[in-house]
């Protein structure tokens, strides 16, 4: 068949928790030989708009090409170069580029020409991109404006443990802020990185690119930055929900903080969450009589408002105990049983994404949680987004439920 020269983009696969079939890499490697124009023959991009393959995990190189194939993910050069490939070919292309070396140091080529030296973009007018700030909204985040810690999907220094979930190290940081600057205007579409992105200022983009220019500094929040907690925007009447909220109280507390703890604190839980949860007792998909009951006389609008006072509401700290196990599991999954990592969905300091649906788990208390792990495996509860927390939670023994709360809840 055809060779194949692609560009493999930044991003987060993180809905999907199956790894890609085993391919040939002496395979690819013929399959690839064209590459190199765009890709080097070492597998690190010629230039600044090419991304580096080289160490890349194989599951994601296939999730793109899938994507390029199938039109989920548009590029006017990879489409037809992908449309052709069968998922051998697919798989064989991932395990040559998956089995170099990340910095392009070991592979060598036919020809034994040297790699082709990359001159960096220079930076944005009137932005002095810092390396320190970069590093800290990399590994913190940025909660009072919303901004995800990245970490959470793309491990430490940029080193993915997620399989699905891309290798950020080693990559060109110039790449990096042009894939942020898609998912931000919305030419990208993934669910999670649109959320982040939407928030991140044109001097967040070039202090993430510095960081990866520069791996090694000390990170450092920016001076001046906003502390503490932000304040909470939602779209309800949170007064009126107020007024309506006595029925709550009796499992869930005047302040959405339940003292019982077979019942979910709500208190702090994201305003769109909680609204579909109320919709979704109310038509059924979600069954639980005594919620049922509760939410049949109630109108959108007042599904609405309920949600807005109790998002306005603080949460109180959790019960769980933090454990080894559990934070392996949440912050790195297990890819042999094909355990996607929460963090993926949840962030790493588990207060979730209101845009993409993604509910907060910190606090939350450790009873509820491990109870609706158990749903989501037995399927007693199916109305998560396309079976993500079901295909996840059939592979969980119930020692890893037990962890993965405990850990949860010391969030």
């Amino acid at each position: 068949m055809k060779n194949v020269i692609f560009s493999l983009v930044l991003g987060v696969g993180m809905l999907a928790s199956a790894n890609a079939t085993a391919g040939d890499a002496q395979a690819g490697k013929a399959k690839a030989a064209t590459c190199a124009a765009c890709h080097g023959a070492n597998g690190i991009g010629t230039a600044d708009m090419y991304p580096n393959l080289a160490g890349q995990h194989a599951d994601y190189i296939v999730k793109q090409l899938k994507a390029f194939k199938d039109g989920s993910r548009k590029d006017p050069l990879m489409s037809p170069m992908a449309a052709p490939l069968s998922e051998t070919d697919m798989a064989d292309l991932g395990a040559y580029f998956a089995s170099m070396d990340s910095s392009g140091a070991s592979a060598s080529t036919d020809s034994g020409s040297a790699p082709v030296a990359v001159a960096a973009a220079p930076a944005a007018p009137k932005i002095v991109p810092d390396a320190a700030a970069g590093k800290h909204l990399y590994e913190q985040g940025d909660t009072a404006r919303g901004i995800t810690a990245c970490i959470g999907c793309h491990g430490k220094d940029g080193d993915s443990l997620v399989l699905i979930n891309p290798n950020l190290s080693n990559q060109h940081p110039e790449y990096i802020e042009k894939q942020l600057n898609h998912f931000k205007d919305g030419s990208r579409e993934n669910a999670a990185m649109n959320q982040v992105s939407m928030n991140l200022s044109a001097q967040d983009v070039a202090d993430l690119g510095a960081y990866f220019k520069d791996p090694a500094v000390k990170a450092v929040a920016k001076t001046g930055a906003a502390k503490g907690a932000a304040p909470v925007i939602v779209a309800g009447d949170v007064e009126k929900g107020k007024a309506i909220s006595g029925t709550c109280v009796a499992c869930h507390a005047a302040d959405g903080n339940s003292l019982i703890a077979m019942y979910p604190k709500i208190a702090g839980q994201h305003e769109e969450y909680i609204a579909k949860q109320l919709a979704d007792f109310k038509s059924g998909e979600r069954a639980d009589p005594v919620m049922a009951g509760m939410v049949a006389a109630l109108s959108d609008e007042d599904m609405k408002n309920l949600a807005a006072y109790f998002a306005t509401q603080k949460v109180t700290e959790g019960s769980g105990t933090a454990n080894d196990i559990g934070k392996k599991l949440y912050t790195g999954g297990d890819a042999a049983r094909g355990i996607t990592a929460c963090t993926a969905c949840h962030g790493i300091d588990g207060t979730g994404m209101a845009k993409a649906g993604f509910p907060g788990v910190a606090n939350q208390h450790v009873d509820y949680l491990k109870a609706q792990l158990v749903k989501f495996r037995s399927e007693d509860r199916a109305n998560d987004r396309s079976k993500m927390m079901r295909n996840i939670a059939v592979r969980l023994k119930d020692e890893d439920i037990e962890a993965l709360a405990q850990y949860m809840s010391s969030l």
